[in-house]
């Protein structure tokens, strides 16, 4: 793996090998075209970059520059699949560790570059493109939401450098003002609140956990376990016509009439329970006496 900067560089030149990466992007964000059972298929990874004009995002962390490119990528990969009728699957190779944290990335507004990639995936998603991410490493914080939570299907390997969490261990025990150790030992007992992948599948959020023999050097079988399975998750994506335009995918499921009026039901019980005072509490009352009756 050394001539790769970190898994997903790797994983994004084994999926697509021979192609040439897009040029005109910052360094840190990676893209090749290449082919699932013969179907073509945009690969978008982001990766390190020692001379990132922003040191904090040199580690392969998603930052202004980053979050910026994928919506450009995405949404430019919208625009010349809007007249195709069957719309390109986008894989989001997922090794992130999180986003950049910087004073200069928050005043000139990280918060809207990771917005507009994650803005854009999920365009991408109801527009037809099967968006697929594959968890090939760490998928942390602001960075995973970046680049590819909006995915129609997850899919991770089942390795131990493969972390999804919302907040990295250190600034996690900050926050809970607990050590490292007592986080882990924490963590062991609630799924959420772990690091590992294994917990993490316990969720029901990935459609896919595999058993890879050797993630940072892929052998045949290895490869051949992703591409089929990413080509299962892209055939599996709702709503593919081959015919036309896809009316899009990821949507939320529609409830039932009764089911809504249920749920505005659950909803109104709680505002006004939530807004009644318990007894006594209330102020007493004021008695308005008529003008003139006691000097007003």
């Amino acid at each position: 793996m050394s001539q790769f900067p970190n898994r997903a560089a790797l994983w994004l030149n084994k999926l697509a090998p021979d192609a040439p990466l897009m040029s005109g992007l910052c360094p840190s964000v990676q893209v090749a075209d290449g082919q699932i059972n013969g179907e073509n298929v945009r690969f978008i990874a982001v990766v390190p970059d020692a001379n990132n004009h922003y040191p904090r995002a040199a580690g392969g962390e998603v930052g202004l520059l980053e979050g910026w490119t994928l919506a450009k990528v995405v949404n430019e990969t919208i625009a010349a699949d809007a007249d195709q009728p069957v719309k390109r699957p986008i894989v989001a190779v997922i090794d992130v560790p999180s986003q950049a944290y910087g004073r200069r990335e928050e005043a000139f507004g990280i918060h809207q570059a990771l917005a507009g990639a994650a803005g854009a995936y999920a365009k991408a998603r109801l527009a037809g493109h099967p968006v697929i991410g594959l968890i090939v490493g760490k998928a942390m914080s602001g960075a995973f939401l970046a680049h590819g939570y909006q995915a129609n299907r997850l899919i991770a390997f089942n390795d131990s450098g493969v972390l999804v969490h919302a907040m990295g261990k250190a600034s996690a025990a900050r926050i809970t003002l607990r050590t490292v150790e007592a986080l882990e030992k924490l963590a062991a007992t609630i799924p959420p609140m772990a690091y590992d992948v294994s917990n993490y599948a316990t969720l029901g959020l990935l459609s896919a956990l595999l058993d890879i023999n050797n993630p940072d050097a892929p052998d045949d079988h290895d490869l051949s376990l992703v591409s089929n399975t990413l080509r299962d998750a892209i055939a599996g994506c709702a709503h593919r016509c081959l015919t036309e335009v896809p009316p899009g995918r990821g949507k939320p499921p529609q409830l039932a009439t009764g089911s809504r009026s249920h749920a505005r039901q659950l909803v109104r019980r709680s505002y006004v329970s939530s807004r009644r005072k318990p007894a006594g509490s209330r102020p007493p009352e004021r008695v308005i006496t008529a003008p003139g009756r006691d000097g007003f």
